[in-house]
């Protein structure tokens, strides 16, 4: 019989960064006891976004971090939106250009994760935040 759950995930940032949240995400999904289904994660702002992303390695996070600040740096005359702070407009850009939703198959009661993926929150940013991932699982 197909049956769902929600559950709601609170992450305290401590500024700009990826913070992984797999073993929290994992850890109720096999509390959850589906055996198969669709996981639907949701970060519920605007400036702050959901990765998949290597978990092994820490240099990849620095770099992804790097090539964001390069690619939308703060201060850029273009934007208007500038209410709380420098990096507002440039956190909501990064946001848009990552995701906000993610869905991952359960499979055997598990996330069908591969060997060196991790789930993220990727706060956008510099100054502390309570960020919200709202979880969804659907299936059997």
């Amino acid at each position: 019989m197909l049956r769902q759950a929600i559950h709601e995930f609170t992450v305290a940032t401590r500024g700009r960064r990826l913070y992984e949240v797999t073993d929290e995400v994992a850890g109720w999904v096999a509390r959850s006891g589906f055996r198969t289904g669709l996981l639907t994660l949701h970060v519920r702002h605007t400036s702050a976004s959901l990765l998949i992303q290597e978990n092994a390695d820490p240099d990849v996070r620095e770099d992804l971090e790097r090539f964001f600040a390069r690619l939308v740096p703060e201060g850029d005359p273009l934007y208007a939106h500038t209410l709380e702070g420098p990096d507002d407009m440039p956190a909501h850009v990064r946001s848009a250009l990552t995701v906000v939703n993610l869905s991952i198959p359960v499979v055997e009661g598990a996330m069908a994760l591969g060997t060196w993926q991790g789930l993220y929150l990727w706060e956008h940013r510099r100054h502390p935040h309570t960020r919200r991932i709202t979880a969804h699982l659907v299936g059997e």
